[in-house]
This record gives structure tokens, sequence and C-alpha cells, in this order.
């Protein structure tokens, strides 16, 4: 099968689930990645890997693959993914675009704690919203987040592929 990533339909999602839950989806006391993960399933994105836990990407029969609800998982799987929901490293911010994602690691210690969905910008620095400490229209940078510790939060811009094989 071939589709296209509805960006705005991502966008859409993420906008109207902000500040509440899907009651179609499982809720997390950190729900950053699983409210990413609906968001980019709102666009298009196909889910692939049930039933195991490890692989692929998805939500299904009140079960889930890591990578759907955690943000270390989740950066490596778009790191990774050669099939269905696939992305590339962008080396800025702003070579970011509508529906693409933000994965941080606060302590710099390589293990990636958070995860956000571009939804605006300012001029071209993206905006975000996020779930967890539930954001919308948010500076990327979290500089103001309990989390942030200056000096060593680092990001990865991640550019959703635009078509899903």
């Amino acid at each position: 099968g071939f589709n296209l990533y509805n960006r705005e339909a991502a966008v859409q999602y993420a906008n109207k689930w902000w500040n509440s839950y899907n009651p179609a989806y499982p809720i997390f006391d950190v729900d950053c990645t699983n409210y990413v993960s609906q968001c980019l399933r709102a666009g298009g994105a196909p889910m692939r890997g049930y039933p195991n836990r490890a692989q692929g990407w998805w939500v299904q029969g009140g079960t889930w693959s890591f990578s759907w609800s955690v943000s270390h998982s989740f950066r490596w799987y778009l790191d990774t993914s050669t099939k269905g929901l696939r992305a590339r490293k962008v080396g800025s911010a702003s070579e970011l675009q509508l529906g693409d994602v933000i994965c941080y690691d606060f302590e710099g210690d390589g293990r990636f704690n958070h995860s956000t969905i571009v939804t605006g910008f300012d001029g071209t620095e993206p905006r975000v919203n996020a779930h967890t400490n539930n954001s919308i229209n948010r500076d990327w940078r979290y500089t103001n987040s309990m989390a942030y510790e200056p000096g060593k939060t680092t990001y990865i811009f991640f550019h959703i592929l635009d078509s899903f094989t």
C-alpha cells in the first residue's frame, strides 16, 4: 500500500486532544509519546509489528508496542524504521514541518524521556504540543520546563517522511 502523511490531520488531532484524553486509547502517567503516536496515527501513519511489543509501532487489543508509549523506544523506532512510519533526522528545529516530531533527553545521559509534535511556528521556530504536562503552542526548547537542564538537554529533530510504504 501507499499513502501520504496528512500533516494537517495530525495537527488537528493534536490541538483537539492536547488537554484531554481520547477514550479510544490507553492513558499513561507519562503520556507524551502515547499522545504523539496518536497524532501520527491520525495523520495516516500505518501501524505494524503486532503482537510483538518490542517490534514496530502499534496499539491493538489493549496492548501496545514499547515504541508507541515509551519516549526512548519511540526515538529508536523513528531512527531505524525502513517501512511504514519512517522519519529522517534533520540538523535543526527550523528544518521541521507541521506534524514532525522532537525527542528530548533532558539529562543529557543518552536516554530520551520526552516527545512533542510540531503544531505551529513562530517565524521559523517550531511551536509544539505535548502531554504529561499538557501543553499547546509551546516553545520547542522547553527551557521553562522543570525537567530542562541547561547545558545538558539534547534534542533530536525527526522529519516524518511524507509517504508510507
